[in-house]
């Protein structure tokens, strides 16, 4: 049965994994769920004083959430990761593959360690936790939906950025594949590119990339967390029903822009 328009971003009786949910974006996305009445797992790999701070703001608002340490680019923390929700929520129905690093390295001046870490973090997490929570939703026999967090430069690349961007373009086609082969268990896949996130202190850190943000967008201003997060709710939702193996694109309108 289709829910009303009103109930459509409900998900009462639901419980959702925010990856990389301890600071920045993630921590967004996880408050926006439990503003949509969500149980929320806050997962982090070291900001523990961050993920708490999640999960107190949750329970305060009368949502429910945990805090759980795993470093997702590892199976068994991944699979504790999957044990501990089913111990606090007894099901798994959204996954937002979140976690994710952004260091600037020139390619000429890139280790493989460099790049081993940012495709690790980026992309085998991805692999590893929709492989975990696929099974658990297949298990669960009602499917589910699964949001991975890619960006605009999996795409349209930029300098010093080659291992994020391959691996936000390995994101992007991870989630096509992963959408074929899970759809036939009702287990939907789809990918957010965002744009330039604000982020505190980011006007004075990086003054000059802000103000050609703001030139290059036809929405003239950053991107807010409340902004993806918005579009993860879209997307885990029965609103999304008929949607899977696609990526929306959340940049204010930067990739509309003539590329020459």
């Amino acid at each position: 049965m289709i829910p009303s328009p009103d109930k459509l971003l409900d998900f009462s009786g639901r419980a959702v994994i925010v990856t990389g949910s301890g600071s920045g974006l993630g921590r967004g996305i996880a408050a926006r769920f439990a503003q949509a009445r969500a149980a929320v797992v806050v997962n982090y790999r070291a900001s523990a004083a961050g993920a708490q701070a999640v999960v107190s703001s949750i329970q305060e608002a009368g949502s429910k959430a945990i805090a759980i340490q795993a470093d997702v680019t590892q199976k068994d923390d991944v699979e504790r990761l999957m044990e501990g929700t089913l111990k606090a929520f007894g099901r798994l129905d959204v996954l937002v593959n979140n976690a994710g690093i952004y260091p600037v390295t020139p390619l000429l001046d890139m280790s493989e360690t460099d790049w081993d870490t940012v495709v690790d973090t980026s992309l085998r997490s991805v692999f590893l936790c929709t492989q975990a929570a696929a099974r658990q939703m297949i298990a669960q026999g009602e499917g589910g939906a699964i949001v991975n967090i890619a960006s605009i430069e999996g795409k349209n690349p930029a300098p010093g950025h080659t291992h994020y961007d391959a691996a936000k373009g390995g994101v992007l086609m991870h989630t096509r594949a992963a959408a074929y082969e899970l759809g036939w268990h009702k287990i939907r896949v789809n990918a957010v590119s965002p744009g330039l996130i604000w982020a505190e202190g980011i006007e004075q850190s990086w003054p000059d990339g802000v103000a050609r943000w703001q030139k290059a967008a036809p929405l003239t201003r950053l991107g807010m967390p409340d902004d993806v997060a918005d579009a993860c709710l879209f997307l885990a939702s029965p609103a999304a029903r008929w949607i899977t193996g696609a990526n929306l694109v959340v940049d204010g309108g930067v990739l509309t822009r003539q590329a020459y």
